[in-house]
């Protein structure tokens, strides 16, 4: 079997699935732009753990696990949209930041707690889809089936988690550092407006998990 194959397939799966931009995109932008290219990176970090996860829960076939993430889809449901609506409504009236030396900025405002709650954010809200499972589900089905077999050893699982977290980080390193390096031409009327078309599209992404959810609980 070419582990470097299933590396590869996990690599394209983890990418691809991160590149829709979607709440976790507009917010690891809207970060970098404030706060720099690393800080916007450990926020996609954040999300690529989630991916990772949810990789690693189908592909290893934890089904207590991805029966718990979806018996618990409707508090993660209502913590995703709520926290959705939070960042959207924050960031549209959040100001342009200061010019700063990134530098400066990496040694004096983001210390270690600060990056830390910044991944542990993203990490929630990506968790907090449980469809994101179901889409893993049906990716791994097609991938294992074409690459791997019907019946997959644990190590050609783990070498296409590996590529999925892999994959997704790839995605998270190309967005932040394309943003940091445009940073510098964008001036504050730019920013002003970037954050209020991101808050706007980040709170209507909550308000559709909070409208998704009632309809739900409404329809029992």
């Amino acid at each position: 079997m070419n582990y470097i194959v299933l590396i590869v397939a996990g690599v394209l799966i983890g990418f691809f699935a991160a590149l829709p931009i979607g709440a976790v995109n507009l917010i690891c932008i809207r970060r970098t732009l404030q706060r720099g290219s690393g800080y916007g990176f450990v926020s996609g970090l954040g999300a690529a753990l989630g991916d990772g996860l949810f990789a690693a829960v189908t592909g290893f076939g934890f089904t207590a696990i991805g029966q718990l993430i979806v018996g618990f889809s409707i508090p993660l449901q209502l913590i995703g949209g709520l926290m959705l609506l939070s960042f959207g409504i924050r960031t549209f009236y959040t100001p342009p930041p200061p010019r700063f030396d990134e530098r400066l900025t990496a040694a004096n405002e983001n210390g270690t707690s600060t990056h830390i709650r910044a991944m542990v954010s993203t990490f929630v809200l990506t968790i907090s889809n449980p469809l994101t499972l179901f889409g893993f589900t049906g990716l791994f089905a097609g991938y294992l089936g074409a690459l791997a077999g019907d019946k997959p050893s644990f190590f050609a699982v783990a070498m296409i988690v590996l590529g999925v977290f892999g994959g997704s980080t790839l995605w998270w390193l190309t967005l932040t550092t394309g943003v940091g390096l445009l940073h510098a031409r964008i001036n504050d009327r730019t920013i002003r407006l970037i954050n209020e078309i991101s808050g706007a599209m980040i709170a209507l992404f909550g308000v559709a998990v909070l409208g998704h959810l009632a309809l739900h609980l409404l329809g029992r």
